[in-house]
C-alpha cells in the first residue's frame, strides 16, 4: 500500500506498511518532503480507506 505527493516542483511516493515511510521523490525540497510526511500521517487513516475502495479484495 502506497500513496503519491504531487507539489509544483516534483513528486515523493510513501510506502504506509508496515510504517509510513518515503520510497522515493525527485524535485521536492526537505520542507516540501517534511510537510507531505505530516500530511500522509495526519490523513493516513483515510488514504488507507480509499486505497481499499479503489483496490477491494
Amino acid at each position: 500500500m502506497h500513496v503519491h505527493v504531487q507539489g509544483q516542483n516534483g513528486e515523493a511516493k510513501f510506502w504506509l506498511e508496515p510504517t509510513i515511510e518515503l520510497a522515493q521523490h525527485a524535485g521536492l525540497s526537505r520542507r516540501e518532503i517534511s510537510e507531505a510526511t505530516r500530511l500522509v500521517q495526519e490523513h493516513e487513516n483515510d488514504i488507507r480507506s480509499a486505497w481499499r475502495k479503489h483496490f477491494p479484495g
